[in-house]
Parts: C-alpha cells; structure tokens; sequence
C-alpha cells in the first residue's frame, strides 16, 4: 500500500504539469521593455529620415525641370520678317543702287571727272540724270524710314510678349531665353537704324555728288560760251523731270 501522503503529492504535482499557459504568471522586465522602446524609436526616425530624403530629391528633380523647361513664346519669326522688309526696302533702291560696281559705272558716265569736249545739250542730259538719281534716292530713303516705322509697332508687341514671359518665367533657362530674344529685338532695331542711316547718306551723298557736278558745269558751259558758242545752245529754264 503507498501512503495516502504520497498520492497526495504526486496528484498535485501532475496537476501543476497539466496546468494552462495561461495559468501561469508572465514577469515584466522593465529594462528589455525600455530598449526594445528605443529600438523602435530608433527605427521610425530612419524610415522618417529616408521619406524626407525621397522628397528632397524629388523637389530637385521638378526644380531641374523648371529651370530646363522652355520658354513657350518665340519673337524670331517676327524678328526675322522685320529684318528681311528693312533689307527688301534696301535692295529695291532705284537708279543707283547699293553695289560698288554700280556706283562706279554710274559716276564714270554722268559724274565724270571733266566735262571737257561735252556739248550743251549732252551737260543738260547727264545734269538731268544727275537729278533723277537724287530724287529717287530721296524717295528710296522715305520708303526705308516707312518700312522702319511699321517695324516700331511689331516690335511694341514683341517687347511687351517678352517681358509678360520674363516676369512668369517658372525657371533660368527660360527666363535667359527671353533675354535673349529681347536682345535680338534690340539687335532688330540697331539694324533698322542702320538701314536708315545708310539710305540717308545715300540720298545725301547723290544730292551732293549733283551739286558738285553742277559747279563743273557750269564752268564747261561758260567756256563753250566764251570759245565762240562752240557747242553752245542755249536751253530753256525749266526744272528737270
């Protein structure tokens, strides 16, 4: 027989065995619950970290954008047609025009060096062609300072495009993009100064190139008068047409 004191023990301690888990105690440790706290701190701010990082870089990707994007409005058409009607006024000069080999030919035939051995009526031709070149060269500077004038009021458009795009630029290349065709405007403008001044001087230089000629005339006519009317004719006073 085993003593009753015996079973007692073993039963219980077969009981303890069997118990649930949940039956049992669960210990708290303070420590281990504090760094596996900071562990996970300590993990969240990485992952922060690396969200700002990807942020960043994407701002700088859309800033790169915007500083290569380009400018949506061009004047270089505009530009281009303003220079080509200025230089189209210029290559339509009449008589004379610009070209050397012209130039020379016309002051070899009607502006010569001497009038000696030309007859009156022969002088009053070439002082009449003379007169022509002037007038027409007047004429051909107030076309080019017409087609100038017209120019001005593409290019008040043009300027006021420009600076609305300047002002709205989203980036460097298209704010430098708009400098420059503000330049090429400027650069537009030089040109046609430059096409007014040369159609002026042309007019001027033809009108004094007449007058000098004139003065040698003269003096031809005044010798044909006083060699005996050799040559000489008198001719009506009558302006040239």
């Amino acid at each position: 027989m085993i003593p009753l004191r015996h079973v007692v023990l073993a039963g219980a301690m077969a009981l303890a065995i069997a118990a649930p888990a949940q039956a049992q105690w669960i210990v708290y440790d303070p420590t281990n619950f504090s760094q596996n706290v900071l562990t996970a701190a300590r993990e969240l701010q990485q992952v922060n970290n690396e969200i700002q990082s990807l942020e960043n870089q994407a701002t700088m990707l859309i800033n790169q954008a915007k500083n290569l994007a380009s400018l949506p409005y061009s004047s270089v058409a505009q530009l281009e047609t303003s220079i080509t009607r200025t230089e189209q006024l210029l290559t339509q000069a009449q008589r004379i025009a610009y070209d050397v080999t012209t130039i020379d030919q016309a002051f070899t035939q009607v502006y010569p060096q001497s009038y000696a051995g030309s007859t009156d009526p022969q002088l009053m031709a070439d002082a009449q062609t003379r007169w022509q070149n002037a007038r027409a060269a007047y004429q051909d500077s107030m076309h080019v300072q017409a087609g100038v004038v017209q120019n001005l009021d593409t290019a008040r458009t043009q300027i006021n495009a420009l600076i609305s795009s300047s002002q709205s630029a989203s980036g460097a290349l298209q704010a430098a993009q708009s400098g420059n065709q503000i330049m090429g405007l400027a650069a537009q403008q030089l040109a046609d100064l430059t096409g007014v001044i040369a159609a002026m001087a042309r007019a001027q230089s033809l009108d004094g190139a007449a007058r000098l000629e004139s003065k040698a005339q003269a003096q031809q006519q005044l010798s044909n008068f006083l060699n005996g009317g050799q040559g000489y004719q008198p001719q009506p006073v009558t302006m040239f047409h």
